[in-house]
């Protein structure tokens, strides 16, 4: 499977999941309706812009739109999520120990 199909089928895939229709896609992309048709059917392919407001708009990071079924699994949102409570639980340790030997 190449980029594209990768692409268009993890597009569509998201979408659904997420309950957003191509108009509503389209709007939180403020692009056309058509536009949006035309990528999920490979007429079109977007630009690195619109691929960052297509991410942006279903709330996943753009690298996760070229992933295969199989790599994708490795990089749930779930896990990211996870992570990033895990990151910000740290730093903010790490600031109150900090602030705590100064204060």
């Amino acid at each position: 499977m190449d980029l594209r199909h990768i692409f268009i089928t993890n597009l569509k895939r998201l979408r659904k999941e997420r309950k957003v229709s191509q108009m509503r896609l389209a709007e939180l992309c403020e692009t056309s309706t058509n536009y949006i048709g035309q990528i999920e059917i490979g007429q079109k392919f977007p630009s690195i812009e619109m691929i960052e407001k297509i991410a942006r708009a279903l709330e996943v990071r753009p690298f996760l739109l070229f992933l295969d079924a199989q790599d994708a699994t490795l990089f749930s949102d779930e896990d990211f999520r996870k992570r990033r409570a895990l990151v910000e639980k740290i730093q903010k340790s790490v600031e109150e120990i900090v602030m705590g030997d100064w204060g």
